[in-house]
This record gives structure tokens, C-alpha cells and sequence, in this order.
């Protein structure tokens, strides 16, 4: 018994190492693989039927069946109207979702996104976007508040939903809105510009080691991290900030004139409550409430683009997966009792 014991845990190791490499083999082949494309696909989701189906299926669930019955008669009444008021149709409602991050690289579904949006638009029909951001890189939250400008121009209506935060950029963004709804405890604001880095100039001194930074021009670079700072190199570069800071309390006053930009563009940020008292904000709301609300009387649809994994990606993530269901089987299989 010692023996086929010993004989099935060097099987199991034979055979692990072999799927390992193999498993390698096929990544490293994959990853030589020119792909066709690397674009992504857009998904259309009808959120007024998936609302549809989930009460549906709570009123069978909960009603009795002569009162579920009765329901399903109410229904079919309601979607006959439904019908017949379809050619004087309010217009759709499309939905899009940002959780963005410090550089703002959501930017390039969200362009995306919109431009599907212009493709088919009437007129009658909205936008929903649900922002969600602490805001980051003046540039890329820039593009993003473009992204939602296009819209503006179309003339479609255009509503932003912070359940979370909108701050900064996330509020560059939201800013661009005809409308815009918040949660209670939503933070939202903070209308400033920040720029921090370390210094370690001292520490490679103490330490005799030597840092050299070429430039041409006498402002390529204003602050260094292994370079010694000037004050000179410092004013600069605090005057960059306050450039900046007054393109974006400009920004903000385009598309929000009645906010008082000296009482609120100091780089604070408040809650939902608060932001609706100094105008940041339009009214209270979640997300949540407000699609629903539309969805009562609209067709929702939801809009998101995603980009795809490539075949090596995929094939990697698999093989690990794969390697490791075996190893654990094997493990098991062999295990002492």
C-alpha cells in the first residue's frame, strides 16, 4: 500500500508539471497571434421589461391565484393602451454608468457609449448617466465632460445620478447636465485643483549620489522628484495650478451660471443636502428612483460597451483555472485517510 501510495503522488506531480508546461506553451503561442481587432461590442439592455419581469414574477409569487388573475387581466388592458399610445411615444431613455478612475480611462467607453446614442436618437429621448468619481487627471476628465457635451449640442436632454460622489472632475462632468440628481450623503463639489509630489533630493545627497535633468526651456520642468527645487520652479508651478483651477470654475459657470463660483469653487466638497442648498445640485434622489420613475411611463434602455479580452488573456486565465482544478483533484484523490 506504501507503494501505490508513493506511485500516486509522483503521478500526480508528473502529470501536474506536464499540464503546467503545456498550459505555458499555449499562452506563448496565443500571445503570437495577431488579433483581427481588439474592439469591444456594444450591449443594449431593456430595463423597462427586466422592471416588467421582477414585478411579475413578485405578484405571483405574493398575490393569490384569483388575485393574480385578475392582475394578468389589468396587464394585458394596460399594454393594449400601451400599444395604441406607442405612435404619440414620449421618446426613449437610454442609461450609461461612469465609475471612473484617476485617469479617467472609462473615457473611451463612454465615447463610445454617446456616440451609439447620437446614432440613433430621436427627438423626445433622454439621457441618464450615473456618475461615480473622486475625480483625477485634468486631461482625461476633461475629455470625459466633452464626451457629455456632445449631447448638449444634440439638444438631447441630459440627466446626471451621483448615488456615491461626483467630486472634481466627477463633478466636471456632472456640472454638464441639464439636470442633476443626488443622494442624501452623495458628496459632491470639490471645484480646486491639487498637485503633490515627494522630493528625495536630500536623501540621494546624504547618500552621494548624483541626479542630472537636462531641459531646454526654462519651464519644461517646474518641480522634480531627485532634483533640486527652486522657489522660482515653485511660483511657477503654483501659477499652473491657479490657471487651471480658473479654466475650471469658468467650465462650471458655462453650464451652472446661478452657482456663486467665489462661495463654492474653493476646492471643498458636501453632501447631497448640502450641494442642493448652494445650487451644485438639482434634487434629492437615488439612481434608482429616478430610472424607475422613468420607466413608469418610458422604454429604459441601458447602454454599455465593452471592450474584449484578448485570446491570450482569455486562454491564460483558463489554462490557470484548468491547472489548478487538476492539481486540487489530484491532491484529494491522493490524499492518506
Amino acid at each position: 500500500m506504501e507503494f501505490l501510495y508513493e506511485y500516486g503522488m509522483f503521478l500526480a506531480k508528473a502529470v501536474t508539471i506536464v499540464v503546467a508546461i503545456v498550459a505555458v506553451i499555449i499562452v506563448v503561442l496565443a500571445s503570437t497571434v495577431k488579433h483581427k481587432s481588439d474592439k469591444g461590442e456594444l450591449r443594449i439592455t431593456n430595463l423597462s421589461e427586466e422592471l416588467e419581469e421582477l414585478k411579475h414574477g413578485l405578484k405571483e409569487e405574493l398575490l393569490s391565484k384569483k388575485q393574480f388573475k385578475a392582475y394578468e387581466k389589468q396587464l394585458k388592458a394596460e399594454e393594449k393602451a400601451k400599444d395604441k399610445a406607442a405612435d404619440a411615444s414620449t421618446g426613449k431613455v437610454f442609461v450609461i454608468d461612469f465609475k471612473g478612475s484617476i485617469d479617467a480611462a472609462e473615457v473611451a467607453s463612454l465615447r463610445e457609449e454617446i456616440s451609439a446614442i447620437l446614432a440613433i436618437a430621436e427627438k423626445g429621448d433622454e439621457v441618464v448617466v450615473n456618475v461615480e468619481s473622486g475625480g483625477g487627471m485634468v486631461h482625461g476628465y476633461g475629455l470625459a465632460s466633452s464626451q457629455l457635451d456632445r449631447l448638449r449640442q444634440a439638444e438631447i436632454p441630459l440627466t446626471v445620478c451621483v448615488d456615491k460622489v461626483a467630486a472634481s472632475g466627477g463633478y466636471m462632468m456632472a456640472c454638464v447636465a441639464n439636470k442633476i440628481y443626488a443622494a442624501p450623503f452623495a458628496i459632491v463639489g470639490s471645484i480646486g485643483v491639487v498637485a503633490q509630489l515627494p522630493n528625495f533630493n536630500r536623501l540621494l545627497k546624504k547618500h552621494e549620489i548624483d541626479y542630472e535633468q537636462h531641459t531646454a526651456g526654462n519651464f519644461k520642468r517646474t518641480l522634480t522628484v531627485f532634483g533640486e527645487n527652486s522657489d522660482e520652479g515653485r511660483q511657477k508651478f503654483q501659477e499652473e495650478l491657479e490657471e487651471t483651477h480658473v479654466l475650471f470654475k469658468a467650465f462650471v459657470g458655462k453650464y451652472r451660471p446661478e452657482l456663486d463660483l467665489v462661495k463654492v469653487a474653493t476646492g471643498e466638497h458636501w453632501y447631497g443636502q448640502q450641494a442642493i442648498e448652494l445650487g451644485l445640485v438639482d434634487a434629492i434622489s437615488t439612481s434608482d428612483d429616478v430610472i424607475m420613475s422613468l420607466a413608469a411611463e418610458r422604454t429604459v434602455y441601458k447602454m454599455r460597451y465593452q471592450v474584449r479580452k484578448k485570446l491570450a488573456d482569455k486562454i491564460a486565465h483558463g489554462a490557470s483555472l484548468s491547472v489548478n482544478a487538476i492539481f486540487n483533484r489530484l491532491i484529494e484523490k491522493n490524499r492518506p485517510m
